[in-house]
């Protein structure tokens, strides 16, 4: 054996100090695509949750004017949608029905998963169509709260 070449079999601090180095660069790299990724994924949720509310919308829609629901609240004006988002929830009595039959659109009011909350923004039938304050009276479209920018590049509240 020679002096000064006996070599145990362990890494030197350099070689640990680059394979650190690697990692930390690789680790640095994932973060804005894990980010990435979960801001998509909240976007499809938040595209689910209007279709559902948008679906039952129409569904209440179709029943008003088929006659299958008799609304007391729909008034000359309405247009036959829904007075609020809650109606959707609560339902409506069945014409013709055995007493106390409701015709329920919605289970409860989804999250909006960007906003994070259930105050979705309401539009009614006879507000303007760039309008972002609920003039009340019928819900006739639903939009998020949220003030963000999707990935493509459009305003969560379009």
């Amino acid at each position: 054996m020679r002096l000064g070449t006996s070599r145990s079999g362990g890494y030197s601090f350099v070689e640990l100090l680059v394979v650190a180095t690697i990692l930390l660069v690789l680790a640095s790299a994932v973060l804005p695509v894990t980010k990435v990724v979960v801001q998509r994924q909240r976007e499809v949720e938040l595209r689910r949750a209007l279709r559902e509310i948008r679906t039952a919308i129409d569904q209440y829609k179709d029943a008003i004017d088929l006659g299958t629901i008799g609304d007391t609240s729909t008034e000359v004006g309405d247009q036959g949608y829904p007075p609020n988002l809650m109606t959707l929830v609560n339902g409506v009595e069945r014409v013709g029905g055995t007493d106390g039959e409701r015709l329920r659109f919605l289970r409860k009011i989804p999250v909006d998963p960007i906003a994070r909350g259930s105050n979705w923004g309401l539009r009614a039938y006879d507000d303007p169509p760039g309008a972002r304050s609920w003039g009340g009276g019928n819900v006739y479209d639903v939009f998020s709260t949220s003030r963000g920018v999707a990935l493509d590049g459009t305003r969560y509240r379009d």
